[in-house]
């Protein structure tokens, strides 16, 4: 794990206040993919979602049965179709009552997906038509506002096909009858959801938008209650002097701080002090635990902060899972530091018990600051400037490839089942977070350890240092494609 030489310095930690504010670093405004689009499918329960997902997706992925909230968890799948990347996720049944109570677990993940997602795929039983819960689906996903296709599921006649037209009444957009029994529609259903999907990025080959030239970071500040998320954000303010309005975010529930920074802006996106499950006194500290989640997903960065005289916590360790799931990149701030060294405690010693604790979280920084007296504030922003621009890198695909294959001359992938793993081509195909596709004969050959041995090869060697990156090991198409390290 490494630890930022600036806010992290052992040597004297408090030495003084952090110096005036420096102009923020201009970010590379070259094309480049976004973070790759997503389809959710959703309806209500026992529609055929997650047979259609599976046949979308070419693969058996999710489990198939006629018992109502077979699916709990979001399934996602990495498609190539049309020219285009996008991930095609599957929900629960909308509307679920749950045999093992389950429900309110299910609908995180429903809204989770609902919210990750830029198109929406609703799919309806064409044998049942139109039924209520189907509307009251209808009235959930409404005011959303996203791109809607309607897939009228389990078409196995001629005459259902023409009944299927009374799923319009639900929604103006585009509709589909479809067959995963006598697999019809399939081809036609892909090709109108790519179309639905965002543009392309100028000069992209995978999907996504084009990243703006001079972007916004949005900077979250998640941890638990009382470890100086506020007094945090306080001391960015004032030593600024720059904050110009407190604007509504993009969820009705929190509040984004917008800092102007020789002229450029910051983001904070002020988040409530999470406390663990159990202890939840009442909806408004739910909503609180909901709300620091839809932070996360919404950041750029996430400075995920501890109190330096407390150990870390359940409620920690889950902060942490949902940075993790979230491909978000992380600062790991370790506040009240001034509190810490009255009791004698290091910055190595606190970095240890956090490599320790996040063991999978090696790369992320850590920073050590007292944000009761503005100490360190301005260096951790600066820190996160650094991650924004690492995940809008783009690695061209001959560096990308002739890295993998140094890695794999290295230290070769081990013979699973008789037979040896090959790796035939990498590329970059996403963004915020880096997106990476290996096209190989066999994913399923390729081991954990092996996998996170390559991760590490990729850090030291590209341009990611200190951020998520996402890796999809795909079996190799008909496509045809260079070999590792042409150009």
């Amino acid at each position: 794990m490494s630890v930022s030489p600036s806010p992290t310095s052992t040597t004297d930690p408090l030495a003084g206040t952090d110096p005036p504010a420096e102009a923020v670093a201009s970010t590379d405004s070259a094309a480049a993919p976004a973070t790759i689009p997503r389809i959710a499918i959703v309806g209500r329960p026992n529609v055929g979602k997650s047979s259609l997902f599976n046949w979308l997706a070419g693969e058996r992925l999710s489990i198939v049965d006629p018992t109502a909230g077979v699916t709990r968890d979001r399934l996602t799948h990495l498609m190539h179709e049309g020219g285009r990347y996008f991930e095609l996720i599957d929900t629960g049944g909308i509307g679920i009552v749950d045999s093992d109570a389950l429900e309110e677990e299910i609908e995180g993940q429903i809204r989770v997906g609902l919210e990750m997602a830029d198109v929406l795929l609703f799919v309806g039983d064409a044998q049942t038509g139109v039924l209520p819960l189907d509307r009251e689906v209808a009235k959930r996903l409404h005011p959303l506002g996203k791109p809607l296709v309607i897939a009228a599921n389990k078409c196995d006649s001629p005459k259902m096909e023409s009944d299927a037209a009374e799923f319009l009444e639900l929604f103006d957009a585009p509709l589909l009858a479809t067959t995963v029994k006598g697999n019809r529609g399939r081809d036609a259903l892909l090709s109108t959801l790519v179309q639905a999907l965002p543009p392309a990025g100028e000069g992209e080959a995978s999907g996504g938008a084009e990243l703006a030239a001079d972007p916004v970071m949005k900077l979250a500040v998640v941890g638990r209650r009382n470890v100086g998320k506020s007094t945090f954000l306080n001391a960015l303010a004032g030593e600024e002097r720059v904050i110009v309005s407190e604007v509504a975010g993009t969820t009705r529930d929190s509040i984004d701080l917008r800092f102007e920074v020789d002229g450029r802006s910051l983001v904070a996106i002020d988040t409530p002090g999470v406390r663990r499950k159990k202890s939840l006194a009442n909806d408004v500290e739910y909503y609180g635990t909901v709300r620091a989640q839809q932070s996360i997903r919404r950041a750029d960065v996430v400075l995920m902060t501890f109190d330096a005289t407390r150990t870390i916590s359940k409620v920690d360790k889950q902060l942490v899972a949902d940075i993790v799931e979230a491909h978000k990149p992380c600062i790991f701030v370790v506040n009240k530091w001034d509190l810490a060294l009255e009791k004698e405690m290091t910055s190595e010693r606190w970095a240890e018990y956090l490599e320790k604790t996040f063991a999978n979280m090696r790369y992320v920084p850590v920073a050590f600051l007292t944000s009761q007296a503005g100490r360190n504030v301005r260096p951790v922003v600066d820190l996160a400037q650094s991650l924004f621009k690492q995940a809008r890198e783009r690695v061209g695909t001959g560096k990308l490839n002739t890295v993998i294959r140094a890695a794999i001359e290295k230290n070769p992938p081990p013979m699973r089942k008789n037979r040896r793993p090959k790796i035939f081509f990498a590329t970059q195909v996403a963004v915020t977070p880096p997106t990476i596709v290996l096209k190989c004969n066999d994913p399923g050959l390729l081991g954990d350890d092996w996998k996170r041995y390559l991760l590490t090869q990729m850090r030291d060697r590209l341009p990611f240092p200190e951020i998520p990156i996402r890796l999809y090991f795909r079996p190799r198409g008909n496509e045809e494609e260079p070999t590792p390290g042409r150009r």
